[in-house]
């Protein structure tokens, strides 16, 4: 097998400014990297600073965010024609270590993603959270999310109109519940920037969308205010296309490969010109999540509900350039937290 040269500073670089592209709860971005020059091994870690301890105390979603980073680091390597060998939790002595990413090669004819354009995606996927033209999407690409998903371990599911109906009551009743819990509404508030703001982390106020007029779709209210103060509201798309991102499991391993799965969704669809939005607030409250779970299915753990559209761009949002710290044999490094 051919040896593959070891890494140089300028793919290392184009690989970290793909993972941190990836989205991730309120745009908290908690992940750290670590590079050993001797292994070739990209370490994947999370950043306890950058937590949600009342939305995310398990941290579910924190894992989500890193799973997302990690398939962009995958197919950054494989853009750049090294295979990537991915162990996630590698090392149970070390629960912050999600991930271990060695690069080696060559690629194999298989490692290529079927859906062509997904690695030119990530830099134009963002968030919509405006509405949606109501268009629907074709059978064709919404099969293909699907398989995207399963591909990634996951299971990706297409409610009908009732079933559609009955999630989002769930994720209004969710955020009616962050709403009215003081706590929750000022944790979510420190992820909110100012315009103007020179801050590589957080959700600016010009990225947030507006309420529903209809009260159809229940965005997330970011910033809690009432709404005499919130901006003006709009109505959204009066059909919302929603999909359910799930696991037959629920462990931390399920939670980075759903996050994985997350983001090949996410990106198969930008490819396609699809718009997506995030719903959490209903994975935030166990009695919630739990409902969300498909009927009469006993192995079925909900981790998010995807939308997704025909619609305006999302805004772009902030991103800290990516660092890594080296990894010399003795002492241990100091991880450097990244964006």
């Amino acid at each position: 097998m051919r040896t593959q040269a070891p890494l140089d500073a300028a793919t290392l670089e184009s690989l970290l400014a793909a993972a941190v592209a990836a989205p991730s709860i309120h745009n908290t971005q908690p992940w750290r990297f670590r590079f050993d020059p001797d292994s070739q091994v990209l370490e994947v870690r999370s950043a306890p600073e950058r937590t949600l301890p009342l939305a995310d105390p398990t941290h579910r979603a924190q894992y989500l965010s890193v799973g997302a980073a990690v398939f962009n680091l995958r197919l950054a390597a494989v853009h750049l024609g090294r295979r990537p060998e991915v162990r996630l939790l590698p090392d149970p002595h070390e629960p912050g270590l999600l991930a271990a990413v060695r690069l080696t090669g060559p690629l194999a004819a298989d490692d290529q993603p079927s859906t062509p354009g997904l690695y030119e995606a990530i830099a134009r996927r963002h968030t919509s959270r405006r509405p949606f033209t109501g268009r629907p999407v074709p059978e064709p690409i919404v099969a293909e999310m699907a398989s995207a998903a399963h591909a990634a371990g996951a299971r990706l599911h297409l409610p009908d109109i009732a079933g559609t109906r009955r999630l989002l009551r769930l994720t209004a009743a969710a955020e009616a519940r962050n709403y009215t819990h003081l706590d929750r509404t000022a944790e979510t508030r420190t992820w909110i920037t100012a315009p103007g703001t020179d801050a590589p982390y957080g959700i600016p106020l010009t990225a947030l969308g507006p309420p529903d007029a209809a009260r159809r779709m229940p965005m997330r209210n970011f910033t809690c205010l009432p709404p005499p103060l919130r901006p003006s509201a709009v109505r959204f798309e009066r059909h919302v296309q929603l999909a359910l991102l799930w696991t037959s499991h629920d462990r931390r391993e399920d939670w980075l490969r759903a996050g994985q799965a997350l983001q090949y969704v996410l990106l198969t669809a930008t490819a396609h010109g699809v718009r997506t939005s995030l719903l959490h607030q209903a994975m935030e409250w166990p009695d919630l999540r739990a409902a969300t779970a498909l009927p009469r299915h006993h192995r079925c753990h909900s981790q998010l509900l995807i939308r997704f559209g025909y619609g305006p761009q999302g805004a772009d949002t902030p991103r800290e350039p990516g660092h890594t710290s080296a990894r010399p044999a003795a002492p241990p490094a100091t991880e450097t937290a990244t964006g």
